[in-house]
């Protein structure tokens, strides 16, 4: 397996930990993925929802945590690669990238509608940014975009596909019919669009593919289709590491394979979760009422029509209390607990040295 190569940065290993809120990858996960080789990511999602003072001011909470989970990580990992990961519709989008890059974040992914003003928010840092797009035409607009407005090119590109955990790109009728873009397609036709832009600009941009990435014949397959790395979220949430609750890693452990359901979030995005007493209660009844709504996505989410709450069903999930556990399509091939290590040992199919 051949280094990941992002800009100036070399992360041994081509693999990334998708970075998955609220509170499941945080600074012990993404430390031990940067410490095995990888890229660990933190996710950026209401990250300060333990903050005794959360429910008050979680704008004031989430600015704080980010700060705080970026030095733990540090601590964990000083020579590692660090990244957050943040949902370019939450409304306080630009005051959360801009925390995370004063506090020298190595890398921001970003996706949940197209990133465009992310170039900006990283100006005169370090920091490398790159897009989740899930189609050649999403791809090609950033691009566009970037390129346009902030002369920037992005420094990777992910690449998911519909296979993957929470948030998805795609139309919920298409999900539904299996008539959306498999992930070797949308990758085929990102791969072949990023050469051209490659050759055209003089640059260099590795592709990413995610969504459904779960062995080491996964990644021979992607890479094959020109990708230059992976991102795997679902498996490694089934690690000691993994920073959510052991009820959340169980939930995962004792999931069968039709238990992955389609999901209409709040954010008015499909999302595939683990269908739950809370899934089926909130979308095979009216639904469970809003008891204080933290305005994390305001224009967007109705408190008074919503199906539920998202940020309280993830932070009762994070916690173990039940509530909203979002997962890959593949989250019934998961059968125990494992380590980061020996997981990136399996993908790796051989000994790996960090």
């Amino acid at each position: 397996m051949k280094p990941l190569i992002i800009g100036d940065l070399t992360a041994k290993l081509p693999i990334i930990q998708g970075g998955m809120g609220i509170g499941v990858s945080l600074s012990r996960l993404a430390s031990a993925v940067a410490n095995e080789g990888g890229i660990g990511v933190i996710s950026g999602v209401q990250i300060g929802f333990r903050d005794p003072n959360f429910k008050q001011n979680p704008i004031k909470a989430n600015l704080k945590a980010i700060g705080e989970e970026i030095a733990k990580a540090r601590k964990l990992s000083p020579n590692g690669i660090i990244g957050m990961n943040f949902m370019s519709i939450d409304p306080h989008y630009n005051e959360y990238v801009t925390e995370a890059v004063k506090h020298g974040i190595d890398l921001i992914i970003s996706g949940a509608g197209l990133p465009l003003a992310l170039p900006k928010l990283v100006k005169n840092s370090k920091t490398k940014i790159m897009p989740i797009v899930s189609s050649v035409r999403a791809c090609r607009l950033v691009l566009t975009s970037w390129l346009k407005k902030d002369n920037r090119i992005p420094d990777g590109i992910v690449v998911e596909g519909p296979k993957a955990g929470g948030h998805l790109g795609f139309k919920m009728e298409d999900l539904q019919n299996g008539t959306m873009q498999t992930l070797d397609e949308a990758l085929t036709d990102v791969v072949n669009f990023v050469k051209d832009f490659e050759q055209k600009h003089s640059v260099s941009i590795p592709v990413i593919a995610a969504g459904g990435i779960n062995s080491h014949e996964d990644i021979e397959r992607v890479s094959n289709l020109g990708a230059s790395g992976v991102q795997i979220g679902t498996a490694f949430v089934a690690t000691e590491e993994c920073d959510a609750s052991d009820d959340f890693k169980q939930t995962y452990v004792n999931a069968k394979p039709e238990d992955a359901r389609i999901i209409l979030s709040p954010t008015g995005f499909p999302a595939r979760a683990v269908n739950t007493d809370f899934v089926k209660k909130a979308y095979d009844t009216d639904g469970i009422a809003v008891k204080h709504c933290y305005g994390c996505m305001t224009g967007i989410c109705n408190p008074k029509t919503t199906r539920y709450c998202l940020s309280d069903a993830l932070f009762t999930s994070a916690l173990g209390a039940g509530g909203l556990v979002f997962c890959g399509e593949r989250v019934g091939e998961i059968t125990e607990i494992t380590t980061v290590h020996n997981l990136i040992q399996k993908l790796c199919n051989e000994p790996c040295k960090a």
